[in-house]
């Protein structure tokens, strides 16, 4: 019997303004995988996906696969992959940790080395570097996560207090890679500068905990990556201030960018805002997007 895999992964959404590298929350887009044993023309793999899925060696989910096979010292056997992939590429929304993780619990399944869920956590933080796509990925919610010299560290934030929050993604057209987000970052801060980001986070998951939203009208402020990446997102310092006036306690970008997200609790925040945006030079698009609790799954 041909053993089928069934992989649905969420997008993710890092850095929460402030908690640059270690704050993440997964969010309900989905990519997903479907991959099996043999292929129907000998080849070692066959991979099947949208117009810009890699069908060769390059393709992440593939290369995480093989990397994982090699790293237990088994045989990969030839596969036939299938992907569906929703998380749009070099937004911020945690594409590619989209398809580590995918790999790893494709991996661990075909397999059968029967690998934890928290083994599989760590893999991904290693591979990925830093733990603020991965790990809520992996478990959904929102998860603070550091990386010591030997393991990632990491917990999930209860979010039972959150029924009001609304979430407004705003995707522009343009793409930009998350390794030019990273070289315009200076490589030393003041100390007023890393004061600032230290009081903001430790605000932000105080005020997510508690309930009180109205911190984060001060909580999402950050001085550590927003600044230096608003040359390479246009208008995205007028979105801020606009989502402000119109209802938003406060708005960040989403990982390295250049996809912004506003927290608000008013229900027509997305309609306003529309408006504003579609005036923009550049096109953005704008709606409602929910927190994912659950993390990735294995459907098969």
């Amino acid at each position: 019997m041909i053993k089928t895999i069934k992989i649905k992964v969420p997008a993710t959404t890092a850095n929460l303004g402030p908690g640059f590298d270690c704050i993440g929350m997964a969010l309900s887009i989905y990519n997903y995988l479907e991959i099996q044993e043999g292929t129907l023309n000998g080849e070692s793999f066959v991979i099947f996906g949208n117009k810009r899925t890699p069908t060769d060696e390059n393709n992440l989910i593939y290369k995480t696969i093989v990397s994982f096979y090699c790293n237990v010292g088994k045989k990969l056997p030839p596969i036939t992959m299938r992907q569906r992939d929703y998380i749009p590429m070099a937004r911020g929304l945690g594409s590619s940790a989209a398809c580590v993780v995918a790999g790893l619990m494709a991996a661990n399944a075909l397999s059968g080395i029967g690998l934890s869920r928290e083994e599989l956590i760590q893999m991904g933080a290693q591979i990925e570097g830093h733990p603020d796509n991965s790990t809520p990925a992996f478990v959904g919610g929102l998860t603070v996560g550091i990386m010591t010299e030997q393991r990632l560290e990491y917990i999930s934030i209860p979010c039972q207090s959150w029924q009001t929050l609304r979430f407004a993604l705003m995707i522009p057209e343009f793409e930009l890679s998350t390794e030019k987000a990273r070289t315009i970052l200076p490589f030393a801060y003041s100390r007023q500068d890393v004061v600032h980001n230290t009081s903001r986070t430790a605000l932000l998951i105080a005020a997510l905990m508690s309930g009180d939203f109205e911190k984060l009208s001060y909580a999402l402020d950050d001085r550590i990556h927003q600044p230096y990446r608003i040359p390479l997102v246009p208008d995205m310092d007028v979105i801020f201030k606009q989502a402000k006036k119109m209802g938003a306690y406060n708005t960040y970008l989403s990982g390295a960018g250049p996809a912004l997200i506003a927290i608000t609790e008013d229900a027509n925040f997305v309609e306003r805002m529309l408006g504003f945006l579609s005036d923009l030079s550049n096109k953005w698009t704008i709606g409602w997007v929910s927190p994912d609790f659950t993390g990735a799954t294995n459907e098969g």
